[in-house]
């Protein structure tokens, strides 16, 4: 079993920055890809970022490319996802999600879920 408990979140304006991270719990974590999902009001849940179990592997959305990093530290148990140059289409609930790497990131139920972390970017 796993426990995520996402961090980080809150107010901030156009141009800002903020970090997330994701504490887990569970002695599978290091071998788990690892994927960061957000949901804006109105809008589908969608993935914003992924890493692999070994953290040598990357991926972003297009609207994010540029302007956010993921990371994993697994001697931790944590991963991160540094926002910088946020904009306001980025306010949303940002979700952690750990999964078997043979699970595609396009299955949007898959592994296991954090609570959420909300992201306002607002003038």
């Amino acid at each position: 079993q796993v426990q995520l408990v996402e961090s980080g979140g809150g107010l901030v304006q156009p141009g800002g920055s903020l970090r997330l991270s994701c504490a887990a719990s569970g002695s599978i974590f290091s071998a788990y890809a690892m994927g960061w999902y957000r949901q804006a009001p109105g809008k589908q849940r969608e993935l914003v970022a992924r890493v692999t179990s070994g953290g040598g592997n990357t991926n972003y959305a297009d609207s994010v490319k540029g302007r956010f990093t993921i990371s994993r530290d697994n001697a931790k148990n944590t991963v991160y996802l540094q926002m910088n140059s946020l904009k306001p289409e980025d306010t949303a609930v940002y979700y952690c999600n750990v999964r078997r790497g043979y699970i595609s990131s396009s299955s949007l139920t898959a592994g296991y879920w954090g609570q959420g972390t909300q992201v306002t970017v607002s003038s």
